[in-house]
């Protein structure tokens, strides 16, 4: 490929090709990405993924702060997912804690992680639908994602990179009216679901462009390090959740939906059941949230309350170590995976005992999912690009870190 960046040139079979510089500004990329697409006629004979325009140093800035601060800056990597790049972070660094968080702290993030996987996937779906031309199922999506956002805003004080999850517990309680939003969401969901199934589920013109492009098999998937929904569109029911549950996951039921033919429909018709999935686990969380602290009580760990403060001074001393320190954690090294709307994100953290990381390294799954577009755009018509790369739905923050 990459002696055959000409525009136009002859093969040695006498077939004339075509090389085409797609991105990295383009809109149907999702993202800062540059495809080189290799074309005959109009079909793509191969292709080259070229990443790394939005590479912001997010790893090393955490190794630079301490092990709270460094929160601000990973939940900056999958920004239609923030929490869960807080959750599994936290999750290691509590691993290497030895810290077990109350369990009011463990629904929580486990409710709002899940509302954040759908309102996730419905920017994935008002996006998809918009570069396949069907532009009312945009503003469908974000209409309903708008709810999970006035949560989380009213919740965590943010919309976006909201750092609510914190070591040893959460930034603070839940706020009094958390229930009735939460619910009154959940409860209009189900209608706004059928709502959108509606305008695609039967539409021949998109089911047109989706079924049977961009297919990879179960084999090329696993080889290619696919996991999320892009693996579970080929029959593979590999989820977190399921395979290594964290944060009480095995307390929820609910299943993992599985496509067959790993193509963008399969993988449409997962990510659409995995919403309905979600709020099925986040109801359960709901119903179930219990009552009880929302941090740990080590106050060598986390802020101790300001009533405490103002009448203790051991209280204040552990308020200004933590404030202007922050604490010290054991030597050793741990990887921690949960399951993110893209798929399986890990972090691997060691540490020196000391009050920062010596070392974040993430696997994020936009990385894995993305160098596998070659092989799922060959021998498709140049038309199917779009629809095959919002089918991964990439999130570039994610991929360059």
């Amino acid at each position: 490929m990459s002696e055959a960046r000409r525009e136009l040139w002859v093969d040695e079979t006498g077939q004339e090709r075509m090389t085409v510089s797609i991105g990295p500004h383009h809109p149907s990329t999702h993202g800062v990405l540059r495809l080189i697409v290799e074309l005959d006629g109009e079909t793509i004979t191969d292709a080259e993924a070229e990443i790394g325009f939005l590479h912001t140093g997010i790893e090393k800035h955490a190794e630079h702060l301490t092990w709270q601060q460094a929160i601000t800056v990973l939940d900056r990597m999958d920004y239609l997912s923030p929490l869960s790049n807080n959750l599994g972070y936290v999750l290691a660094v509590e691993r290497l804690l030895g810290l077990e968080v109350p369990r009011r702290v463990q629904y929580v993030r486990v409710l709002l992680t899940e509302l954040q996987r759908i309102a996730s996937h419905l920017v994935w779906l008002g996006t998809h639908g918009l570069d396949l031309g069907a532009q009312s199922i945009f503003f469908y999506c974000f209409d309903l994602r708008e709810g999970i956002l006035d949560i989380l805003e009213e919740t965590t004080g943010a919309r976006m990179n909201p750092s609510y999850f914190r070591v040893g517990g959460l930034a603070q309680d839940i706020p009094p009216t958390f229930a009735r939003m939460v619910d009154a969401w959940l409860r209009e969901f189900p209608k706004r679901m059928a709502e959108l199934r509606a305008i695609l589920d039967d539409n021949p013109i998109w089911l047109a462009r989706v079924k049977r492009i961009g297919a990879i098999s179960a084999e090329q998937a696993l080889a290619w390090g696919l996991t999320g929904p892009n693996l579970r569109a080929t029959g593979i029911g590999y989820d977190v959740r399921k395979a290594f549950p964290y944060s009480g996951y095995e307390e929820f039921d609910f299943e993992v939906p599985v496509g067959e033919h790993g193509d963008v429909y399969d993988r449409y018709r997962v990510r659409m059941a995995e919403m309905e999935q979600s709020a099925r686990i986040a109801r359960q969380a709901l119903d179930g949230l219990p009552e009880g602290p929302w941090r740990v009580e080590d106050r060598k760990i986390v802020l101790p309350p300001k009533e405490e403060v103002k009448r203790s001074m051991e209280a204040l001393i552990h308020h200004f170590k933590l404030v202007s320190y922050g604490f010290d954690v054991p030597a050793g090294e741990v990887y921690q995976a949960i399951e993110s709307p893209r798929g399986e994100i890990g972090f691997y953290v060691v540490s020196d005992g000391g009050n920062r990381p010596l070392r974040v390294r993430v696997r994020p799954p936009s990385f894995y999912n993305t160098q596998a577009l070659p092989a799922l755009m060959r021998g498709h018509l140049i038309a199917d690009m779009v629809a095959i790369i919002a089918s991964i739905d990439p999130v570039f923050g994610e991929v360059d870190r």
